[in-house]
């Protein structure tokens, strides 16, 4: 190596992971066997973004850098033999996503020190790469509670001729994971077809697409579980575990290259049957307790109970209204009649009411029967033996005193006072034409 034997870099505490806003310090070591002139000693510090279309390739097709920045720890001079140390620090911008390496891209940080020699000498430089952590906290994220859940129906053709179907349906218990945790799968398949399918498969993918001129797409299978198959004609419940291993996380926040997605595949050998659930892989793990829960949301108007609005007596008194018209009162029921009260009581069904009809009565408004349906008119029991009805009859009012026979009064307690009661006399029969002698004896009826 000449006159330098070292150059190396150290980071404080040995500490390789850092997050967003952190600073990063460590030291510059140079261990030289002989004097060695400089210009000066630099580190620098940075992280980028590179993508290209081929894999494994350092010639970046597009890049995108994050931070760049570089400080001097010694001036011109020389350097006498033996060992030197040079502090330094920098501090991690917020935005800087997390490390990241794939087939066609990766994201970089790097410390990186260098020595200026004086003109035709050799320069020396060294680099030491550090990873960068943003964590991901899935109960930030939106719609990640609940399951995830799909379904297909799919058509196929076998023997060339018979057509089938297969309807498969899968779920997976929740939409966010972390490494380590396990993936519970719940699959139904229903082989509507007279053909025996293949062997039903979960898989855990991962999906990168790397952002160039043309998009690169690199799919890789993480883990996978196999079951078995399913009869013709039968239906089958199946369910399975996928363990998440160790895997960058979902979100690459502050990179535009670079995109990650991940699925939980679900198939059938044969036929043709697919299924992709889509998955978050996160740092922080969904904390239950921080489930939001449904609100009450406030009563509609529609189901709001109708408010109960007083009158107004402004506009009530300024402009006529009509007056509210009572509802019809019902009939009493009558009692069994007596002889006492033989010529009280009707011999035909009352009839109809009718408002304004001629010798139409009104009932008693305080009568409070559930019957009270119908009001009596005096003309229905015209034809009743020994009744009579006057044809300009008048409604009883409140100050009419009622007049007839005690046994009437009786009979209808409730009437009292509210229907006058016409005087019905007994039969005259002293004008009768009925011969007044005797008649003849059955020995004189048989001579005649």
């Amino acid at each position: 190596m000449g006159k330098l034997e070292a150059l190396r870099i150290v980071f404080e505490q040995n500490k390789d992971v850092y997050s967003p806003g952190d600073a990063i310090s460590g030291t510059v070591t140079v261990k030289v066997n002989q004097p060695l002139q400089c210009k000066a000693i630099k580190v620098n510090c940075n992280g980028f973004c590179g993508v290209t279309n081929k894999v494994n390739d350092t010639s970046w097709t597009v890049e995108e850098q994050y931070f760049n920045s570089s400080i001097a720890v010694a001036d011109k001079g020389t350097l006498a033999q033996g060992d030197h140390t040079f502090p330094f620090r920098f501090l991690i911008p917020a935005t800087a996503p997390t490390s990241f390496e794939g087939s066609y891209g990766r994201i970089v940080y790097r410390v990186r020190a260098f020595i200026d020699t004086p003109r035709f000498s050799k320069d020396y430089s060294t680099e030491k790469p550090f990873y960068l952590l943003r964590l991901l906290n899935l109960n930030e994220l939106p719609d990640i509670w609940g399951s995830c859940s799909s379904a297909i129906t799919q058509q196929f053709t076998y023997m060339l001729m018979k057509t089938g179907t297969v309807v498969l349906k899968a779920q997976t218990d929740m939409k966010g994971y972390t490494p380590g945790q396990v993936i519970q799968v719940t699959a139904s398949i229903q082989n509507q077809s007279g053909k025996t399918t293949g062997n039903i498969a979960a898989s855990l993918v991962q999906r990168v697409t790397y952002e160039t001129k043309k998009p690169t797409h690199d799919v890789r299978t993480i883990a996978e579980v196999e079951g078995g198959t399913v009869k013709a004609g039968k239906e089958v419940e199946w369910k399975e575990q996928i363990i998440i291993p160790s895997l960058p996380q979902s979100s690459l926040v502050g990179c535009d290259l670079i995109k990650i997605e991940y699925y939980v595949k679900v198939c059938l050998k044969s036929p043709d049957v697919m299924l992709m659930l889509p998955v978050q892989i996160g740092n922080i793990s969904l904390d239950k307790k921080r489930r939001p829960t449904k609100k009450s949301s406030p009563p509609s108007t529609e189901d709001a109970p109708a408010s109960v609005s007083t009158p107004d007596t402004s506009a009530s008194s300024s402009s006529p209204s009509l007056p509210p018209r009572p509802a019809p009162k019902p009939a009493p029921r009558l009692t069994p009649r007596s002889r006492s009260s033989a010529h009280n009581s009707p011999s035909a069904p009352p009839a109809e009411y009718h408002p304004g009809a001629e010798g139409g009565a009104p009932m008693n408004e305080d009568f409070s029967s559930k019957r009270q349906s119908q009001l009596v008119s005096p003309n229905a029991f015209s034809y009743a033996p020994g009744l009579f009805f006057g044809q300009n009859q008048q409604p009883a009012g409140p100050s009419a005193a009622p007049t007839g026979s005690v046994g009437a009064a009786a009979l209808y307690p409730s009437l009292t006072g509210s229907m006058e009661t016409p005087l019905i006399p007994p039969p005259d029969y002293s004008c009768s034409n009925y011969p007044q002698e005797a008649p003849p004896t059955y020995n004189e009826s048989c001579n005649t």
